[in-house]
């Protein structure tokens, strides 16, 4: 399987394209799990529409436009829909998929809509592309952290999908002290490499045993490594 955590959301941007059209090719089907939406700002299906609705939603063009860049064409990206798709439908795409995208929001949140819909086991045994910017990038990860901010005002570690479990993420890296003090701690308390990537100029690749860093990616290390 391949990995690509992403802190940008034009994944088309010239420091990536290069690399990932290794990668992303025109004939790939897309699976977009838009389940990462706040509580407070999708009540039902018209607020779901407004965010991600093909008709004018919030983020459907960030999320599909850089698709298109690729030669992918629009009748191949299919967003799934919590409100009007079932999850044998979803588990099906998911099979059917070449990649699966997980799109920003809240990772703990994304993951309890996965569960709901029973789609774990066959996340985890996808072999093709998973794709995520910001928390879908950390949902990536078997245990993620969270520094605090406006959704988390309390530092916590969280259960990702156990998939990668080498290394932790600091997404949207600005090198504030909220951000250095929760490093910190994951490297005494984790004893792992944090991967810190800068906002919207970074990503990471995984390709089996090999990760590439693109653009600005901070790397950080316990003492004892």
């Amino acid at each position: 399987m391949v990995h690509i955590l992403l802190d940008i959301l034009d994944f088309s941007s010239d420091f990536l394209s290069a690399e990932l059209r290794r990668y992303i090719r025109p004939k790939n089907k897309v699976v977009i799990l838009a389940f990462s939406y706040r509580d407070s700002a999708v009540h039902c299906l018209k607020d779901w529409n407004t965010l991600y609705g093909k008709d004018g939603g919030m983020y459907y063009d960030a999320m599909v436009t850089p698709f298109l860049h690729y030669g992918i064409p629009e009748s191949n990206i299919r967003i799934i829909n919590y409100y009007t798709d079932t999850p044998s439908q979803v588990a099906e795409l998911l099979r059917q998929a070449d990649i699966v995208y997980f799109p920003g929001g809240l990772p703990d949140r994304m993951l309890e809509r996965i569960d709901a819909f029973d789609l774990r086991n066959t996340l985890l045994s996808f072999q093709g592309i998973m794709m995520g910017y910001s928390a879908g990038a950390v949902l990536q990860l078997q245990e993620y952290h969270l520094s605090p901010d406006s959704d988390y005002p309390e530092f916590s570690y969280y259960s990702g999908l156990p998939i990668l479990k080498d290394f932790y993420l600091e997404v949207h890296y600005e090198g504030t002290d909220v951000q250095n003090q929760a490093i910190q701690r994951v490297l005494n308390e984790r004893r792992k490499i944090v991967y810190a990537t800068v906002t919207d100029r970074s990503a990471i690749l995984i390709d089996g045993s090999e990760t590439k860093l693109l653009g600005d990616v901070r790397v950080f290390t316990p003492l004892s490594q």
